[in-house]
């Protein structure tokens, strides 16, 4: 009886926590349980990348029902996009660092200063990459192996979704702000947002659903950038306003080089620390596209984003590392910011476990939701269960990367990423997938054994202990 009323009040305490973590609020992650500013930092992490994520499979799940011309200018599409997806977690990342060290200094003047400054160095690389993805779109889609009858019905989504690059690197930014001040469950909300608006548009505009036109596959491009657009414009309100941790105001905007350049020497490292990934997929989308053709390639973006839709959520947990690291060593304890690293390492292989049995078990049902084709099923079904076999592995290095990304040490992971992906990965896919004829086969296995060279890695140095001691 006595163990039940534990339990019962250990599962209350936790349920008030999450509830805690949801509504937001400010709260000092330099003190107290560290378990409890887990969950806390986590918990809406974790939600906003989810919705994150839904936006990915719910695009492929109504798009899927348009044939594999259309799956796989989504998939052709969202390979480079993420280079625009790069160059936003880039920026995030650097705000993330310097807007949590300013707060775990006790300087919310110096934080929001930092904010401001991240968002004009993001306005003016949107800039460039809209006008380049607009006017480059065919060329982008003929670059990345599509049939001529893909390139044309597809080129029209391709330039909205890069016209739209501007909502993609706000959302994502100004989220990494609010991260970096702890302010979570803004960054959650706005995700939500954006997600619920996308998921309601994005049958109405590809189908013609009640009032609006049929549009088809631009429907969901269109319904995406609305949808993010909508979730910026709830991130300001609260960015400029009375309401949130962080309170930008118009003198935060007056160019401040120092803190620009700081913030660039953390952002660009980071930049190519995420292009070395982001690229490198690029690369592998390309290969099994060269390789299978169009029902290969469309089974394996089907499998990509199930694998995104897992790991994002993950990467929730990640940042609330970031988090906690970036404040902890503002605050002068660098001892609890790598007990709060450990910790976010535990609990996040422990989830990546669930997700990996999920995916090696249930790979043929997942992919069969997304699309009728057969074979576009047997190659999603096997890319999901060769990939899913390294998901523990994803769980730690993504946690050992972000932790030493809060620190402010974004050159470590940059050079991991290189070593890992394109010294590593990418020969191996080629060379099991053409040397060892092992065809599509090959690209699928060379994703989870680099996944487990770069946690190995990144747990090394880690465990180094240098990155306690950066100073940004």
């Amino acid at each position: 009886m006595q163990n039940q009323t534990v339990h019962k009040n250990k599962f209350s305490h936790f349920t008030s926590l999450v509830w805690q973590s949801i509504k937001g609020g400010e709260y000092d992650y330099t003190q107290g349980s560290i378990r409890v500013a887990i969950v806390l930092l986590a918990v809406p992490m974790i939600l906003e990348l989810m919705l994150e994520s839904v936006f990915a499979v719910v695009d492929m799940f109504f798009v899927g029902k348009l044939g594999s011309n259309a799956i796989q200018t989504v998939g052709l599409t969202e390979s480079v996009i993420t280079l625009v997806y790069t160059i936003a977690i880039g920026l995030s990342a650097a705000a993330t660092a310097m807007v949590a060290r300013r707060v775990g200094e006790k300087n919310p003047e110096g934080a929001a200063h930092a904010g401001a400054q991240s968002i004009l160095i993001g306005l003016a690389v949107t800039i460039v990459i809209s006008i380049l993805g607009v006017v480059y779109a065919e060329e982008i889609l003929r670059l990345m192996k599509a049939d001529e009858e893909v390139i044309k019905e597809g080129v029209l989504f391709t330039r909205i979704m890069f016209g739209g690059s501007i909502v993609i690197i706000l959302l994502f930014l100004i989220n990494g702000i609010f991260r970096g001040a702890g302010d979570a469950a803004i960054a959650m909300r706005s995700l939500w947002l954006a997600s619920g608006i996308n998921i309601f548009l994005c049958p109405m505009l590809i189908y013609g659903w009640g009032p609006f036109p049929e549009l088809g596959l631009k429907g969901a491009a269109i319904a995406t950038t609305i949808g993010r657009g909508i979730g910026v414009i709830y991130q300001c309100y609260y960015l400029f306003g009375k309401k949130g941790v962080i309170k930008i105001k118009s003198s935060h905007f007056k160019w401040d080089w120092p803190v620009i350049k700081s913030l660039f020497g953390i952002s660009w490292p980071a930049i190519f620390q995420f292009f070395m990934a982001s690229g490198s997929w690029i690369i592998l989308a390309r290969l099994v596209a060269e390789i299978g053709g169009k029902e290969a390639s469309a089974g394996y973006q089907i499998a990509i984003r199930n694998v995104v839709f897992f790991i994002l959520p993950a990467w929730g947990l990640s940042n609330a590392a970031a988090a906690l690291v970036g404040q902890n060593l503002g605050a002068g304890k660098p001892d609890r910011a790598e007990m709060s690293v450990r910790l976010t390492t535990k609990y996040n292989a422990i989830f990546m476990s669930f997700v990996m049995v999920l995916f090696v078990a249930f790979a043929t049902p997942i992919v069969d939701v997304f699309t009728d084709g057969k074979e576009a099923i047997a190659y999603g079904s096997l890319a999901l269960r060769i990939i899913g076999t390294g998901y523990i592995f994803y769980g730690i290095g993504m946690v050992m990367i972000q932790a030493l990304n809060g620190a402010g040490d974004t050159k470590t992971p940059t050079w991991l990423n290189f070593f890992a992906f394109w010294i590593f990965q990418i020969p191996l896919a080629y060379l099991l997938a053409r040397g060892f004829n092992m065809g599509t086969t090959g690209v699928f296995i060379a994703i989870p054994v680099a996944e487990t060279f770069l946690a190995i890695a990144a747990w090394y140095y880690f465990k180094k202990g240098k990155w306690k001691e950066v100073k940004i």
